[in-house]
């Protein structure tokens, strides 16, 4: 189910009205709070001590980011703001436009300037076609002629030769001719597909590289010998060009019978939505853009000239091949939790005690043991999981693959609507159900996005539950990327509220009444507006009343009303927002006690901490950790579920490492402004001494 920009966008914040500023003067722009996180991420492809190499994944990292924007986010806005009669954009929407452009332009501008002349300094070069000496060339021409020629078929253009379908992302090559065809007609545009089977990025052989590290794109291979593959014609322009397609998958969920058998049969049509954006090279002439944009039915303001790589995304095939450690960050190898003995069971430890794992800190791989001890114990007798992006190869899938297979009670709730993983989720769907899993969907019209993992264990004469849950994926791959916490508990409440959300999944009866467990969308946004209410309560008496949460957006109208709220009562509150934030804080007498800062660093920022005090007392604070940013879509349209942290050492342990840290960052933290922009966070003299994510590197090795 997509969640639209205009659905987050609410135009006015519930109970607001008697606010000093309008209700919408509180919301910023979600689009242009995305582009200036992308913008964030683009700084640290400036910053001088980040590694070379590394400075341009966080390029290509801005390139992906910017993919999936116009696939997903802008192409909501559009259809949510597009004037049905002119197809025009407008207001906001037209802001983001131009922020858009402006933010690629910067992208191509560091990669051009400053990124590809210092590793050339440092001999990784890639070379085009002027700079490659006569060896190379002639290198290139047999790689040409041996692996890309024979896969290369041009397509003239004429009536029955239409224009052909162009895949999301593709990349193809227009080529204008000169001359007559073979039977003597004035058809002048070809279209080159480039196939997706060959490397985009091709490491030229040592003994012709000169001492260098030195590439070829594809793409410049095929422009070498373009005039090849038209040999009776004159080439007399060309240009690559790639289009951005609405990626959203368009299925009736109330109207298929087999969810899973309707998104496959989708799945392709994906490729070939509607068009968003078009990249040409900078140098592309004027006719053959408008003859694209004209097929693509696409306006000018669509076009991206780029100054460069068309899909700079490909660039990452460049920094895997290249040997050189010094120019990449330090490998980081996960600590082995201290809280849980090497030499004991997993289960055995958490039935004493709660244990909080710190990722990528600390290890992902109890998670695995914890699934394998289940698996492989016969007095485990049912594995309840929920499976959200665990990735096209896990160890947790073949696990419980293993655990149907030995007879064990296996319920998977697979979420087939995963955007971009859906494919991968219903193969294993189709695998766990082959080997007699039982296997839902959630919800028709809600997305299951809870992180959840269940053990259910014969003890002598009783049965008892042991769990995971998580911030973060069931992915071992991520879990050294993104930082996120898993908490292992045998609380007989959380579990058995656990257990009360699977049977809901399951069996679609009404959900139980949740002790300690909140639950999207039935509870989740409700209590953490009676939380924020008795912060604000608090503060109205005087007493300590503070707010810290840390996500990854902040987009939901209910939720930043609540925050206003509880600032305007005089309650502190510090946000910790990776991306996109609606709230504007720092406006005079209405959010001038809330305040915003971001972190971007080597790891993306992905936990969820909401911790609440409205008083001195070890009874007067609440502390929950959950799969659920505060988005309109997480609180009314996703199955999500928060977990409150009782045990005081735990708790502070939280609270020590996900958010005091984070609020005295000065290396990789910015800081949000009333009018949306961000600066940068530094110490008086303008150095950074403090990074959050390397402390706590530093603290778990």
């Amino acid at each position: 189910m997509t969640m639209t920009a205009h659905q987050d966008a609410a135009p006015d914040l519930p109970g607001a009205a008697s606010t000093a500023a309008a209700p919408r003067a509180l919301l910023l722009n979600r689009e242009r709070s995305i582009l200036a996180f992308n913008r964030r991420v683009l700084a640290q492809a400036r910053r001088a001590d980040v590694p070379l190499l590394e400075r341009l994944r966080y390029v290509c990292i801005v390139s992906s980011n910017m993919d999936e924007f116009f696939e997903v986010r802008f192409a909501d806005a559009i259809e949510a703001a597009s004037d049905s009669d002119s197809g025009t954009i407008h207001g906001e929407l037209a802001r983001a436009a131009e922020e858009a452009h402006a933010l690629i332009d910067e992208q191509y501008a560091l990669f051009n300037d400053e990124l590809m002349p210092a590793l050339a300094r440092e001999g990784i070069v890639l070379l085009n076609h002027a700079e490659r000496n006569e060896a190379q060339r002639a290198w290139v021409a047999q790689y040409f002629h041996r692996e890309v020629q024979p896969l290369l078929v041009p397509l003239g253009l004429d009536p029955s030769h239409p224009f052909p379908q162009v895949a999301n992302k593709s990349l193809n090559f227009i080529v204008q001719l000169g001359g007559l065809d073979a039977y003597g007609r004035e058809n002048g545009i070809a279209i080159v597909k480039v196939p997706r089977v060959l490397p985009r990025i091709i490491r030229l052989p040592d003994r012709i590289s000169e001492g260098q590290q030195a590439f070829v794109q594809l793409t410049s291979v095929i422009r070498a010998h373009l005039s090849e593959l038209f040999p009776s014609r004159t080439v007399e322009a060309f240009s690559q060009f790639r289009v951005t397609r609405d990626s959203d998958l368009d299925v009736d969920e109330e109207e298929v019978k087999n969810l899973r058998t309707a998104l496959r049969s989708e799945l392709s049509a994906r490729h070939y939505g509607e068009a968003i954006r078009l990249e040409v090279v900078r140098s592309c002439p004027e006719d053959l853009s408008r003859f694209l944009l004209a097929q693509f039915d696409l306006p000018e303001v669509a076009l991206y000239r780029v100054n460069g790589p068309v899909n700079l995304v490909r660039m990452n095939t460049m920094i895997d091949q290249v040997r050189s450690k010094a120019h990449r960050f330090k490998p980081h190898e996960p600590s082995w939790p201290k809280s849980l003995p090497r030499n004991r069971s997993i289960i055995q430890s958490i039935a004493e005690r709660d244990v909080l794992l710190h990722h990528p800190f600390e290890s992902f791989e109890p998670v695995v043991q914890f699934l394998r001890e289940a698996v492989e114990d016969p007095n485990v007798l049912a594995i309840k999981q929920t499976i959200y992006r665990t990735g096209s190869e896990s160890v947790l899938m073949e696990l419980l693959l293993e655990a149907a297979r030995r007879g064990k009670e296996v319920l998977a709730v697979v979420e087939l609507k995963a955007r971009f993983d859906e494919e991968a989720n219903i193969n294993w769907a189709e695998r766990l159900e082959a080997v007699g899993a039982q296997v839902v969907y959630g919800i028709v019209g809600l997305k299951t996005h809870a992180k959840l993992l269940l053990v259910t264990r014969r003890q002598g004469q009783r049965m008892v539950r042991h769990a995971h849950l998580s911030t973060g994926n069931y992915n071992p791959k991520t879990a050294r990327l993104y930082t996120d916490l898993g908490y292992f508990t045998s609380d007989p409440e959380i579990t058995t509220d656990i257990e009360a959300v699977f049977q809901h999944l399951a069996s679609l009866n009404p959900m139980a009444v949740t002790k300690r467990l909140l639950v999207a969308p039935t509870s989740l946004q409700s209590e953490m507006v009676a939380l924020l209410e008795k912060v604000g309560e608090a503060a109205r008496k005087g007493k300590t009343a503070r707010v810290v949460a840390k996500f990854n957006s902040l987009t939901d109208p209910v939720l930043i009303d609540a925050l206003v709220r509880c600032g305007q009562a005089g309650a502190t509150v510090d946000l910790i927002v990776r991306g996109a934030c609606m709230l504007a804080p720092g406006v005079a007498g209405v959010t001038d006690h809330i305040r915003v800062r971001s972190v971007v660093g080597r790891f993306l920022e992905h936990s969820r901490v909401f911790h609440f005090r409205w008083g001195d007392g070890p009874t007067q604070e609440a502390l929950y950790l959950g799969s659920a940013d505060w988005m309109s879509r997480n609180m009314e349209r996703r199955i999500e579920v928060a977990w409150p942290v009782r045990d005081p050492e735990l708790r502070q342990r939280v609270i020590d490492e996900t958010l005091v840290p984070y609020l005295h960052d000065d290396v990789d933290a910015w800081t949000l402004s009333s009018d949306g922009s961000y600066q940068p966070v530094k110490d008086s003299d303008g150095s950074g001494r403090h990074s959050a994510q390397r402390a706590l590197a530093h603290k778990h090795r």
